[in-house]
């Protein structure tokens, strides 16, 4: 699905388009890139949450063909501003993982009226992706690497019959769980751990070592569980793995007790299985 153009703008699109000016964060520019969308001066650094359906994407993160948020959102951006946008984001989700306090900030041209801005997003984009506020910040802030914590929930929907109105925000498991079973091996992941059992490897010389604030089970009540888990940073697929190990002792396939030496084996074959995408959503980051 195409974003909808917002009234005035289509002409700017269609020269974009037609000239093939596209740009990611993870290629250099090259010099006719640079010429044809240029970054307009003097620039002013704007944050903006941005919240997400992510059935549809192939993750987060701009890649050169499939459809992802960061891709959509530069390119409506892009045609707001008319100049170059270079999108820097809290935390690259995986393709079926949800956003509802993903964090991005890009800079743009200094008058920016970003009220106007966000309705145009919305209405391009929404509901698909949403912006549900944004602010001008200094220039030093990075939606990235000031960030502090972040937040994730995992929702199951643990009841004989499926939800579909949860169908693609929710990991449906009929079997019960045992929420006391669950707290008890969720305790075991607070506080700085190496989490290798736990994450698929990472660039070479990358570490596994992060530091969990918050590891914790609610019960909403009518078959609804939701884990929550907080950290200042997490690896590729650690919430997932996570999950997926907690639900086998919910199971009773493994003892809490157990969970401590899965933690400590250092070893992704030591951990269950990795649980779907689509329960999985980015909460909230704290700067």
């Amino acid at each position: 699905m195409k974003p909808r153009l917002v009234p005035g703008l289509r002409a700017f699109h269609d020269h974009s388009r037609e000239t093939g000016s596209t740009m990611t964060l993870f290629e250099p520019e090259t010099p006719a890139t640079a010429a044809k969308t240029p970054v307009v001066e003097p620039a002013q650094r704007f944050r903006l949450t941005v919240a997400y359906r992510g059935g549809n994407f192939r993750g987060f993160a701009l890649q050169d063909g499939p459809r992802t948020v960061a891709g959509v959102l530069t390119e409506a951006l892009e045609t707001i501003t008319q100049h170059r946008i270079e999108l820097v984001c809290s935390g690259r989700t995986d393709a079926g993982v949800h956003g509802w306090g993903q964090v991005v900030s890009f800079d743009a041209i200094a008058n920016l009226d970003l009220r106007r801005v966000q309705n145009s997003l919305n209405s391009m984009l929404g509901p698909e992706v949403v912006v549900r506020d944004g602010d001008a910040v200094g220039a030093a802030f990075s939606a990235r690497f000031s960030a502090q914590w972040r937040s994730y929930r995992y929702t199951i929907v643990n009841r004989p019959e499926p939800d579909p109105f949860r169908a693609e925000t929710a990991w449906w498991i009929e079997r019960p769980l045992d929420m006391r079973s669950l707290r008890a091996g969720a305790d075991v992941f607070l506080g700085e751990h190496d989490f290798a059992s736990f994450c698929r490897k990472g660039p070479q010389g990358s570490t596994t070592v992060r530091r969990v604030l918050e590891s914790r089970w609610v019960d909403e009540s009518d078959g609804i569980l939701r884990y929550e888990i907080q950290g200042t940073a997490f690896c590729w697929q650690m919430v997932r793995s996570i999950v997926g190990t907690l639900v086998e002792v919910g199971h009773g396939k493994r003892k809490p007790g157990e969970v401590l030496a899965t933690l400590r084996a250092l070893d992704r074959q030591a951990a269950g299985q990795v649980a779907p995408p689509h329960g999985l959503c980015l909460w909230e980051v704290g700067y």
